[in-house]
């Protein structure tokens, strides 16, 4: 995003990626889909993004939800509004509108060399210079007026982004926050027979529900804990309790739909003396894993009594010991501070040099709003740098 805006005020841009070809994170961010961004009003969209709302209110007010769909219908895929307000470009795919991306910016003249893997900066050239490692093993030193590090951050390494920016910028004097997993699943201590019979289960409209706040969906059982979106929700709350605590509670509504006492009765209404409890549970209304988890929760020492089972069917509970590794994540949090670069997103330590997208120290939830801030940052610097009338003999 970065390069187009750059290119298209006719500035001189040379694009260098690790991997042969471009865009590899991006097409994996729409392997389910391509949520670009949400339709809800803008104020209750930047308020997603927690404490750094600050630092992204103006970047994303200047490329906001309205621009990025008008800017994927130039590129022939014309947004629409899917489930809960979710924007996805009309293919429902990320390659066409890669494709399509990569066609205008070639024809603005940006130039893409692939297998370049940065190593820093050449502080003993005469002008500045960034230092890639070829795939022969040789280095190349390239010359520039301005530089645009988007480097991403260390969740699904396998495209590319691998987190290795982090020592580089910091023995530059860049600070850098640790980057840690975010929007992900969490690590629970199953027993045998639940990993069996139920891993890969996912457990359908339940309630997922930590410090009071509760996020409503799908979780999927886990050979290791519990996965889906809304365990992701909770990612930065229990990451942080953990941190702070060595550990934090997760509790799940079983019958969100159902007050307690309606359970209750319910519960009491259905109950068959001949028949066991799962089944009893069963024809209440809970599905086998939500069971699974009321055994798991008890240690398989179930009540017996309708109130008693609709009040741990209300509220399940476990305790989560970590969050899932890195490499599992869909996003990070973490990275360069907001302290360590200036409102044009241009490192103190580093002039001519700029950080974009998951570099910064910032996370927000799925839903569109982690596409729709990186191409906002992208979108920042590039109009930063289209104002800046630079050579054009170097990139």
């Amino acid at each position: 995003m970065a390069a187009e805006i750059a290119a298209r005020a006719g500035q001189s841009v040379l694009l260098l990626d690790q991997r042969r070809s471009p865009g590899r994170k991006f097409i994996l961010a729409g392997r389910g889909g391509l949520n670009m961004t949400h339709s809800e009003p803008l104020d209750q969209f930047l308020d997603r993004y927690g404490p750094e709302r600050a630092y992204l209110e103006p970047i994303i007010r200047g490329f906001g939800p309205d621009d990025l769909c008008s800017w994927a219908e130039g590129l022939g895929e014309p947004p629409f509004i899917g489930t809960s307000g979710r924007v996805f470009p009309q293919s429902f795919r990320a390659v066409p509108l890669l494709r399509a991306w990569l066609r205008r910016l070639r024809a603005r003249g940006v130039r893409f060399h692939g297998e370049h893997e940065w190593l820093g900066w050449d502080d003993s050239a005469d002008r500045p210079s960034l230092r890639f490692r070829l795939p022969s093993g040789a280095e190349r030193l390239v010359e520039y007026d301005a530089a645009v590090l988007a480097l991403g951050g260390p969740s699904w390494p396998r495209v590319g982004s691998d987190g290795s920016w982090v020592e580089i910028l910091r023995r530059q004097g860049v600070d850098v926050t640790d980057l840690q997993p975010a929007n992900c699943g969490v690590t629970i201590r199953w027993s045998a027979p639940l990993i069996d019979r139920f891993a890969g289960e996912p457990l359908k409209n339940t309630a997922v529900i930590v410090d009071g706040h509760a996020v409503r969906g799908d979780p999927v059982i886990s050979t290791s804990g519990l996965e889906g979106g809304p365990i992701y929700a909770h990612s930065r709350k229990l990451r942080e309790r953990i941190r702070a605590e060595g550990s934090a509670q997760l509790t799940i509504d079983l019958m969100p739909d159902l007050e307690l006492g309606t359970l209750v009765r319910r519960l009491a209404e259905r109950r068959q003396k001949k028949k066991s409890l799962s089944t009893w549970l069963s024809r209440s209304g809970i599905h086998p894993g939500g069971i699974g988890l009321m055994r798991e929760a008890t240690n398989n020492s179930l009540p017996t009594t309708p109130d008693q089972l609709a009040e741990l069917a209300k509220a399940v509970t476990f305790r989560v010991d970590g969050l899932s590794p890195m490499e599992r994540a869909i996003s990070c949090a973490g990275g360069v501070t907001w302290s360590a670069v200036a409102d044009t997103l241009q490192l103190h330590a580093a002039p001519h040099t700029y950080v974009v997208g998951e570099m910064l120290d910032w996370e927000a939830p799925t839903g569109g709003y982690l596409l729709q801030a990186v191409l906002s940052t992208g979108h920042h610097v590039g109009s930063v740098l289209a104002g800046k009338g630079m050579q054009s003999s170097h990139p």
